[in-house]
């Protein structure tokens, strides 16, 4: 009796390692699937951090709103509403410290702080995986499109669905940094 107790908990404990990363990528591919694409234009950052590892680390252009500070004080997270501008990006519509009856897609994002009637918020799709190898070289090739005044473009292609967004890609002038990076 006692040994198929343990058999049974071994087979729980290995049914759910399968299921939570499963029912993560699941999601994942989901969102991608069947979510709207959005294109957020990136900033330009310090492109060195030896904490961080392999990956490329993303700031937004789109990453504040116009508000009366006062009444947002103490709040962490912001419903910040998106839509495509005239040329195709990403733009915040508006932001909201509560989910609000609308068909705009939005996402969950993180007060960082509200000064002088701007509220500045964190997205949480910042950071770009990659492969060791080429993450440094495609964390230059993005700082220098982003510093590039010729006008070069590069942003992070985004898919949200719910409340889900999920970062696709890294493109520079509409190729992923992952084929630039072959490239060069």
């Amino acid at each position: 009796m006692k040994q198929t107790a343990y058999i049974t908990v071994f087979c729980v404990i290995v049914l759910v390692q399968w299921v939570v990363p499963g029912n993560m990528i699941w999601q994942e591919e989901n969102t991608i699937r069947h979510g709207k694409a959005y294109k957020f234009r990136t900033e330009p950052i310090d492109p060195n951090d030896p904490f961080r590892g392999k990956y490329i680390v993303l700031n937004f252009e789109v990453n504040s709103f116009q508000v009366n500070c006062p009444d947002w004080t103490g709040i962490e997270e912001v419903y910040v509403y998106i839509e495509e501008d005239a040329e195709g990006f990403a733009r915040a519509t508006h932001v909201s410290p509560k989910l609000l009856e609308s068909d705009q897609d939005y996402v969950i994002a993180n007060v960082w702080s509200c000064y002088h009637g701007e509220l500045r918020f964190g997205f949480p799709f910042t950071t770009y995986y990659m492969e060791e190898t080429k993450a440094y070289k495609a964390e230059l090739a993005v700082g220098q499109a982003q510093r590039d005044t010729s006008g070069r473009t590069c942003y992070a292609l985004v898919y949200i669905r719910g409340e889900r967004a999920v970062l696709h890609d890294v493109l520079i002038d509409d190729v992923s940094v992952r084929e630039h990076v072959e490239e060069h």
